[in-house]
């Protein structure tokens, strides 16, 4: 017969616990959309944030895109670059000033985004819009004092809802995505 005494953990663990597998879950959904992307239409949720900026915007420069879609030029440079290989834009020197580089969606691009699924972000940002304000703002702040707990508060980040580096060249497969932080 075993007489070791068996405690069940305190409500502070519980807690803390509760927390810890909402973040996880939270991770998760952004991984598992971030992966049904790729899969479907071949783009990070980056990609297709400033390949949409393009499309609505007609011919954009590239600090333009950035400011747009918050991320340094050097960033949105190099996704530019990923993605004008794969032909869906093409980028050419402006007519008018020559130091200036305009970017423009190609037909490729454009059935793309014909093709590709609303990003997890839209429904997301649907959903808080419907909450009541006191509601948006409770929840911004316990977000906020994660952050701080977390600290996190220098990363930068820009306001959509990836996994992979915005960085990184389009993943092809599992093998690219980076390991999950919890």
């Amino acid at each position: 017969m075993d007489h070791t005494k068996t405690t069940s953990p305190s409500p502070e663990r519980l807690v803390t616990d509760s927390v810890m597998i909402a973040l996880r879950k939270i991770i998760r959904a952004i991984e598992m959309n971030s992966k049904k992307l790729i899969k479907r239409v071949g783009l990070t949720g980056p990609q297709l944030v400033i390949l949409q900026e393009i499309s609505r915007s007609g011919r954009i420069t590239v600090g333009d895109i950035a400011q747009a879609v918050s991320l340094s030029q050097a960033t949105v440079t190099g996704i530019l670059e990923r993605m004008e290989k794969r032909g869906l834009l093409v980028r050419q020197r402006s007519d008018r000033d020559k130091r200036r580089i305009m970017v423009s969606i190609t037909e490729i691009g454009k059935k793309i985004l014909d093709d590709a699924p609303p990003l997890m972000q839209e429904a997301f940002v649907e959903q808080f819009s419907s909450l009541q304000e006191w509601e948006q703002t409770m929840i911004l702040s316990a977000l906020q004092r994660l952050v701080a707990l977390m600290d996190a508060k220098t990363i930068q980040t820009a306001p959509f809802l990836a996994t992979s580096s915005v960085e990184n060249p389009v993943a092809k497969t599992n093998d690219d995505m980076p390991p999950s932080p919890l």
